[in-house]
């Protein structure tokens, strides 16, 4: 027997290409900023293959609300370290 569900990769090309004409509508500069949000989203497809549970979109989102987590969090530690210095 086949498989019922989409595997993860496909799942996500499917919903970004369901955001293709939204992404046309953007300005450039918010296109490439969705385009990074997808690429971040992208690097999670194995992890999201084991959250089977959840709709696969709202995995995604998850992965690029990780993504973007993790840079405030280098750019505390950043910002922290110059605060030190300067102190």
């Amino acid at each position: 027997m086949g498989r019922t569900l989409p595997s993860a990769t496909q799942a996500f090309l499917q919903e970004q290409e369901s955001f293709s004409r939204f992404r046309r509508a953007l300005r450039r500069s918010d296109q490439v900023a969705l385009d990074d949000l997808f690429v971040a989203a992208r690097q999670h497809l194995a992890p999201a293959a084991y959250a089977s549970h959840a709709l696969p979109f709202e995995i995604f989102l998850l992965a690029m609300l990780l993504e973007e987590h993790k840079v405030v969090l280098r750019l505390r530690r950043h910002l922290d370290e110059l605060r030190s210095t300067n102190a």
